[in-house]
């Protein structure tokens, strides 16, 4: 990244020029960076980051003070806002396929959530997931991992949703799908960063 002084000699600029250069601005300092396109935005990988994203997103909001108290050391030390501290240090976790944290540093400590029992009843191009707790329910939310091959093995790449837990069951819809079986593995997380037991395969198909 390029700090700049007078961006586009001015005062400010923000956008794209010439589809290679973006200016924008980060905590009042302007800068520059290459336009990155990617090259399948739909793909596995970009598509379960993206799922993991968003449910940081969604739930940093929610978050007590006393948790987000413990991000302000890791973002000063980079010059950062806490959410965007937040957000690298647990998609980071999960680059690595380490489930994320709602305080700095994971603890890791509490019970694994036991595995889930789910039923799928099936739609107009989607599946309705009802996912029950097993004996020990997650305090934060599933991971739901999908294929369109049995006996697959969940990763980063295959995650579609991180849906969070409110109550037993927690319902989820999977749409605009194809009338094809698709196959599920789901799995409870911990706001200390603990993963629980995988459910054994679920598999479902929409209709047409």
């Amino acid at each position: 990244m390029v700090k700049l002084a007078g961006p586009m000699f001015s005062i400010d600029a923000s956008g794209t020029i010439g589809n290679a250069v973006t200016f924008s601005k980060s905590k009042g300092r302007p800068y520059a960076r290459v336009r990155v396109v990617p090259s399948n935005p739909k793909s596995g990988p970009q598509t379960g980051m993206r799922a993991m994203m968003r449910f940081l997103s969604q739930e940093w909001a929610g978050m007590s003070d006393v948790q987000h108290a413990t991000w302000e050391t890791r973002a000063k030390a980079t010059n950062i806002a806490e959410f965007n501290a937040f957000c690298s240090y647990n998609m980071a976790r999960w680059r690595h396929f380490t489930t994320p944290s709602k305080a700095d540093p994971a603890a890791e400590v509490a019970t694994p959530p036991s595995a889930p029992t789910t039923t799928i009843t099936a739609g107009v191009r989607q599946l309705q997931l009802s996912i029950a707790d097993g004996g020990d329910a997650p305090d934060w939310g599933w991971l739901i991992f999908r294929s369109t091959t049995s006996g697959f093995t969940p990763a980063y790449s295959n995650l579609v949703r991180v849906v969070p837990y409110t109550a037993s069951p927690t319902v989820y819809i999977d749409a605009e799908l194809s009338a094809v079986a698709y196959y599920y593995r789901i799995k409870g997380i911990m706001i200390d960063g603990i993963a629980g037991t995988l459910e054994a395969e679920k598999t479902g198909t929409p209709t047409a």
